[in-house]
């Protein structure tokens, strides 16, 4: 996800806001909206003060980025590497559980859990899906049915998919792109 203004015509890299700090701040903040305000056409809010943002996306509000090892936290036994989300690098961040990759059938999307905060839920950004969709195992070739197993750092997981009830409740994707 890049975050824009809501009014802005022209939404490129160019015009999202890019400053590693000011996105972990925003991001750190972002929670389901409850306010009683504007619920409906902005399901998140993100405090700053007395400031309130108002946050609506296609999806889901956190967007997996990147998977990488952290030196520092690499060498933590059993650790699988870290998700990087909402381009800040690695001041946002969710440890990796390959065990709870989630691909609804028939969507082509990839999720894996996120900060409870605002829903549990991230999306795994399109070039890093695909990246790691050749480490997914099928039941069968059939498109409507979910993969069953993953395959990373020479151990196979079998997929919980505890996510596909909360992707249904959560997510705003109506299935267009």
């Amino acid at each position: 996800m890049q975050l824009f203004l809501d009014d802005s015509r022209m939404k490129n890299f160019t015009s999202c806001f890019k400053e590693k700090k000011f996105l972990e701040f925003f991001f750190r903040r972002l929670r389901y909206n409850d306010t009683g305000k504007y619920e409906a056409e902005f399901p998140f809010i993100s405090p700053c003060g007395r400031e309130m943002n108002f946050v609506r996306c296609d999806d889901l509000p956190f967007v997996f980025t990147h998977i990488v090892q952290l030196p520092e936290e690499s060498k933590e036994p059993g650790s699988k590497g870290f998700l990087l989300h909402n381009h800040a690098g690695n001041l946002l961040k969710v440890e990796f559980t390959p065990q709870h990759l989630c691909m609804p059938a028939g969507t082509g999307r990839v999720y894996h859990p996120a900060p409870e905060r605002a829903g549990g839920v991230g999306l795994i950004r399109s070039l890093l899906a695909i990246e790691l969709s050749k480490h997914f195992t099928f039941a069968d070739d059939s498109e409507k049915s979910p993969p069953t197993h993953f395959d990373w750092d020479g151990t196979r997981y079998e997929l919980s998919n505890s996510l596909l009830p909360v992707i249904n409740k959560v997510s705003s994707w109506n299935g267009t792109e």
